[in-house]
């Protein structure tokens, strides 16, 4: 469907965008992620028309649209600011667009009833949109954008101004309605938990380069470097140098740690690594051996509704956080040892 080629793109003569490489097949959910400034809502507008791109193509079932204007690309398009008309109502928000591309009155009529009843705001077609909640607002917005029939939907932070538990419930229906609807999606967040919520496909973008990409389990699982590791939450790194990198042993501060998941991309001995320690591999009882043990003190405890957050303070004032089914005294002294399984070896 959608396959975006070596796009770039300069900003007040700053390179934004450094050769994206994408695509969006149909019925996908394909989520741009990554931190402000690093390039996602420019390649969605350069996808949508809005912008030119520097160099690269952007095509559709194999054509160049690159030079297609707006109107003419048949893309939904909906942003945070949802931009709807104060004095409208639902429905005449919801139709305003079709009335522009001079569609028939009938078939007006019945395409907002349709994608009125697709956001469940079928009994709100004739209330002002200043009546609405901030959630049902956004709804209008979707239904705004899917009234047209578009070819692909792209929706730039779309729950950005809304409060975490509507946010959400909005997410889900949103799943429902894209996988119902096998309209191919292109959505662009900064919040982790929101596209791994949403997206069949996770594609991280940072400094106008594409990181890494694939699916959102795959993606947290196995991140390409200590900076998407960063970036998707993760907080136990440990400095370390590769002493062999074939059996994946690695000399730190610590003592020595060895890990059993394959390396993220060649090492060799003398390299400088980072090793994420992930919380699940924690294990409090003694364990016979040399590797992956270290001692700390607990620091913090913290509640975190079904579990505990712990604060271990180590040798070298490191800090590690790990969750554990009961609190633990502050203070206390603990032996801590770490599966291979979970250790990750990255740059």
């Amino acid at each position: 469907m959608l396959e975006v080629i070596d796009i770039h793109k300069d900003y007040e003569q700053t390179p934004l965008l450094k050769g994206v490489s994408m695509h969006v097949a149909q019925g996908e959910t394909v989520c741009l992620l990554g931190p402000s400034g690093s390039g996602k809502s420019t390649l969605l507008r350069i996808i949508a028309g809005l912008e030119p791109q520097k160099a690269g193509q952007v095509c559709w079932e194999g054509k160049d649209i690159s030079y297609v204007p707006v109107h003419k690309r048949c893309f939904g398009l909906m942003f945070q600011d949802y931009a709807l008309f104060p004095h409208r109502s639902v429905a005449e928000n919801v139709g305003f667009g079709l009335r522009m591309q001079g569609i028939g009155q009938e078939e007006l009529e019945q395409r907002v009833t349709e994608a009125l009843a697709q956001v469940d705001l079928a009994a709100f077609a004739q209330r002002r949109v200043t009546e609405l909640s901030g959630g049902e607002q956004q709804r209008v917005a979707l239904a705004r954008a899917l009234a047209p029939r578009p070819r692909l939907l792209m929706l730039d932070e779309p729950l950005g101004a809304l409060d975490r538990a509507l946010r959400t419930e909005l997410l889900q229906e949103l799943r429902r309605l894209l996988h119902a609807s096998q309209i191919p999606a292109l959505y662009v967040t900064h919040d982790q938990e929101e596209a791994f919520s949403i997206a069949d496909r996770l594609i991280l973008l940072h400094e106008g380069r594409v990181v890494q990409e694939g699916k959102p389990d795959d993606v947290y699982l196995h991140p390409a470097s200590s900076w998407v590791a960063h970036f998707l939450g993760m907080e136990n790194f440990l400095p370390g140098e590769v002493m062999d990198a074939a059996g994946g042993r690695v000399m730190t501060a610590l003592g020595e740690f060895v890990t059993t998941e394959a390396l993220c991309q060649p090492l060799a001995a003398g390299d400088l690594v980072q090793l994420l320690l992930r919380p699940g591999g924690l294990r409090l009882a003694p364990v016979d051996g040399e590797l992956n043990l270290f001692v700390g003190i607990v620091e913090d405890v913290l509640f975190q509704g079904a579990m505990y957050q712990i604060v271990v303070r180590c040798a070298g004032d490191r800090r590690f956080h790990f969750n554990v089914d009961q609190p633990l005294p502050l203070g206390k002294d603990l032996a801590l040892y770490f599966d291979p399984d979970s250790i990750s070896c990255l740059r």
